[in-house]
Formats: C-alpha cells, sequence, structure tokens
C-alpha cells in the first residue's frame, strides 16, 4: 500500500492494516493465530447466541434452549462446554434434588460483549444490504452458468 493511499484510510482501517503489516513481517504463523483461535469459538451462531442470552442473568440449561430456539440439546451442551473451556462461561451445581446447574458469564465472558455487541448492531444494520448482495450475486451467477 502507498504511503498516499494510506493517508485516505480511515483510522480504524490504517490501524488494522498495519496490524495485519507486522503480523507478516513477524512471520505470520495461522497455526498459531489468535484471531483465527478466538474467532473460531466466539464467532460461531450459537455462541453468539448464548453468550448474548446470558448477557443479563444467569440462565439454567433449559432456559437457554429455549432462548435459542432451534438448537439442539447436544449442540447447546456442546456449545457450552467449548465456552466453559475458554472461560466465557461457568458453570455452577446446586446440591439441590435433583441438581440445579446454571450458566453464566465469567469475568471474561462479559468482556467480549462490547465488540460483539458492536458486531451484532452492525449485522442488525446492514442485514438487508447483505441479503441483497448476495441475491445479486446468485443472479448473475445464473445468468453466466
Amino acid at each position: 500500500m502507498t504511503k498516499a493511499h494510506e493517508g485516505n484510510l480511515p483510522a480504524v482501517t490504517e490501524e488494522m492494516s498495519q496490524r495485519f503489516d507486522a503480523w507478516q513481517e513477524a512471520g505470520f504463523d495461522a497455526a498459531n493465530c489468535p484471531v483465527r483461535d478466538v474467532l473460531d469459538r466466539v464467532g460461531d451462531k450459537w455462541s453468539v447466541l448464548i453468550l448474548t442470552a446470558l448477557a443479563e442473568e444467569p440462565k439454567r440449561f433449559s432456559a437457554l434452549n429455549r432462548a435459542v430456539g432451534d438448537i439442539s440439546k447436544r449442540m447447546l451442551t456442546q456449545t457450552l462446554r467449548t465456552l466453559q473451556r475458554d472461560g466465557l462461561v461457568d458453570r455452577t451445581v446446586y446440591p439441590t434434588t435433583p441438581p440445579t446447574v446454571d450458566y453464566r458469564l465469567t469475568e471474561l465472558g462479559h468482556s467480549v460483549l462490547e465488540p460483539l455487541s458492536a458486531l451484532i448492531a452492525w449485522a442488525e444494520t446492514r442485514h438487508d444490504d447483505i441479503r441483497a448482495a448476495r441475491n445479486a450475486f446468485d443472479e448473475d451467477e445464473a445468468v453466466a452458468a
């Protein structure tokens, strides 16, 4: 990227470009990329919905299952375990009969809410634009075929 072109970039774009350039200069190792590693977990649709559902208060498994909607119990269990493993969600078992279990965000889990909220707001704002772009692309592909 030329210096003249860099002057035209918004600050966030320039920052991202500089960060990416620094990764490249440092011998970027895709296998140890923190962006890929974290976004593989946090960026899947179930994790985002579960983190959002837990934002205000702890929830029991059945309440999470209802809140997320079309997630299977198996996938909910698997996603909760992954979020626990990553330190974003805490599972608490209470000694009742039968045992009561709830899930809550950890401090680390709460720290992801701000950037996640920005991404959710962007998705809500731009969803129609993205759907229109997909439709236009699909129409162009159909004509080309």
